[in-house]
């Protein structure tokens, strides 16, 4: 009678191939193609090519601005940017647009942080009506305050000094909201616990617990504070005289006489467009962070 030989121990495991992630079970993996791809080329084209054209039109003369879609620059921009120095308080708008910005930027994140804080984590009578009331006020446009605020600011003499700038936009409305909505989610309750356990009092709690925690969107919202301050134009306009001028309003100087060079008032936009982008790519690291967070959050 035949013998059948013994079957060979298998020394090898065979592992299961990795499945590939599907939408629905429809069969479609989670992998961008050339349409993603394309979409995402031409939206970062479309948004840059604004900011190359001034560029291009700085660097030129203003005859370069009525040629159709200009994209190589010339060699003028130096002297163009030589012709705005000249023209404008230059320095002295930059340095009052840092000062105004910084300290219109550190105190928004400051307290909006606290003010958050306190809407998201504590308990106290009138809360739920002291935050519609807040997100209500975000209703109102800005521009109905004009004329009351320059009077206010006309009585106490602060009119033609950054005082009348910074001291109405120490805090904002949507800071305090956004920081609230972050803080609410990313917070547990039971950290605040542990810590009062242990002994800290409510602003150790806050510096401890809630700064750390608030980290990334206080990043986004000084980002953004920062850029809206910057860009600010009409109520400087208003408030400020034109030898003492923040740098958006000096560089509408530009555009006032009979005659205008849009080379010039280009080639003062790329300059003050250039300490944005320097603060957006020291700062994007945590602006993503901030991003990601919430997204895993959500």
């Amino acid at each position: 009678m035949p013998v059948r030989p013994a079957r060979a121990d298998k020394t090898e495991v065979e592992h299961p191939r990795p499945r590939r992630r599907r939408v629905g079970g429809s069969g479609v993996a989670l992998r961008p193609g050339f349409l993603s791809y394309g979409l995402l080329l031409a939206w970062v084209l479309g948004t840059a090519y604004p900011l190359w054209w001034s560029f291009v039109v700085a660097s030129g003369t203003n005859a370069t601005r009525g040629e159709t879609l200009p994209l190589i620059p010339g060699g003028n921009f130096l002297a163009n940017a030589a012709r705005v120095l000249d023209a404008i308080p230059f320095w002295l708008a930059l340095g009052n647009s840092i000062i105004v910005s910084s300290i219109i930027t550190i105190s928004v994140v400051t307290f909006s942080t606290l003010a958050g804080y306190a809407f998201a984590k504590l308990r106290f009578t009138g809360r739920e009506g002291l935050l519609v009331f807040v997100i209500a006020t975000m209703a109102i446009p800005t521009q109905l305050g004009i004329i009351p605020l320059f009077i206010v600011m006309r009585e106490l003499g602060w009119t033609g000094t950054l005082g009348a700038v910074i001291i109405p936009t120490l805090v904002t409305a949507f800071g305090v909201f956004f920081m609230r909505q972050y803080l609410v989610g990313v917070i547990p309750d039971e950290l605040i616990e542990a810590a009062r356990v242990d002994g800290a009092n409510q602003i150790r709690t806050f510096f401890t617990v809630a700064v750390p925690a608030a980290r990334p969107a206080m990043a986004i919202l000084g980002l953004f504070t920062f850029m809206m301050a910057w860009t600010d134009y009409l109520w400087p306009l208003i408030v400020l005289s034109p030898q003492n001028p923040t740098l958006q309003t000096a560089l509408g100087q530009l555009q006032s006489g009979y005659y205008v060079d849009y080379s010039i008032v280009l080639a003062g936009a790329v300059l003050a467009t250039l300490p944005l982008l320097i603060l957006f790519i020291a700062a994007g690291r945590q602006l993503i962070s901030g991003i990601m967070q919430g997204a895993v959050k959500g």
